[in-house]
């Protein structure tokens, strides 16, 4: 790695602006968009248009999350990617196994989140997420570009850590007593306890803990909470010896798995089907209420 070394994770918005221009630094947006479909469900766009309309962080590369980074034509959306499909799109935003990455998203950090546990998912560690993101970086008066950055030509290898993901037949297990693990979902309150949803079936894996997302920040800065407020975010599941983080499909879950690992946790993994395959098996058991 000749990049500038990264010291935690996460970093603050003043240490990516005292690197912004280093050599083998990649400043990755990873801005995902919500939209309505035609059918009037809820669905998601890729930023880029809006990272080049409405600005970027100086020198930032769009990093697509919907395709580039996600499986195209995997069954459920934002679907993680295959190992080749995963080395052409960290090469195609400029990365290669010698740059420092940092990531960020113009939201509570979820987009960013994911792309930092891909990387890690596939051996990579020199990344961090940007706390507070676009929204902090702004709100500072820090300075912005309008436009396409083109991404310098690079070749990443990946090595995959299988670890740190299960699948619906892992989770099938914790919920039956084989397999030990704690579950914990970082969706919405309201999605968690079922009031709310746009699946077939609501509400949440049995046995599971909520810890949403959107909470693990300051609402007014989007970058997240201190030791003390985490620690009580997760308390009920912070001495498991092994923690599975979900959502609906992925996303919430990896700003779950990002604080459990600002908190020293080395045992994390996400379940990257989520609720939107547990919930599409009608024999998969769903609980309501908080």
């Amino acid at each position: 790695m000749t990049g500038p070394l990264l010291p935690a994770p996460v970093v603050s918005t003043q240490w990516l602006a005292d690197h912004l221009g280093a050599d083998d630094l990649v400043v990755l947006d990873a801005t995902v968009l919500p939209s309505t479909q035609p059918n009037g469900r809820p669905g998601y766009l890729s930023g880029h248009e809006q990272y080049i309309i409405d600005g970027h962080i100086p020198d930032a590369v769009f990093g697509d999350l919907t395709e580039v980074f996600s499986d195209p034509d995997g069954r459920f959306p934002f679907t993680r990617p295959s190992l080749a499909q995963f080395e052409d799109a960290a090469s195609s935003v400029g990365i290669s196994n010698e740059t420092t990455v940092v990531v960020y998203d113009n939201v509570v950090g979820q987009w960013a989140s994911r792309i930092w546990w891909l990387f890690r998912a596939f051996g990579y560690d020199t990344v961090a997420v940007l706390d507070g993101g676009l929204a902090k970086w702004r709100a500072e008066e820090r300075e912005t570009d309008i436009g396409h950055v083109e991404p310098a030509a690079a070749t990443f290898t990946a090595t995959e850590r299988p670890e740190l993901w299960v699948d619906k037949e892992f989770v099938a297990g914790v919920v039956a007593g084989t397999e030990k693990a704690a579950l914990v979902c970082g969706l919405p309150p309201a999605e968690f306890s079922g009031e709310a949803g746009n699946r077939s079936r609501l509400g949440h894996i049995p046995g599971s803990v909520s810890a949403p997302a959107g909470r693990l920040v300051d609402r007014s800065t989007n970058a997240y909470l201190g030791d003390d407020a985490l620690r009580a975010a997760f308390a009920p599941v912070l001495s498991e010896e092994r923690i599975v983080t979900y959502c609906a499909g992925g996303i919430a879950a990896a700003s779950d798995a990002l604080a459990l690992t600002l908190l020293g946790h080395r045992n994390v993994a996400i379940y990257d089907g989520s609720l939107n395959e547990w919930a599409a098996d009608a024999q998969a058991p769903l609980v309501t209420g908080a």
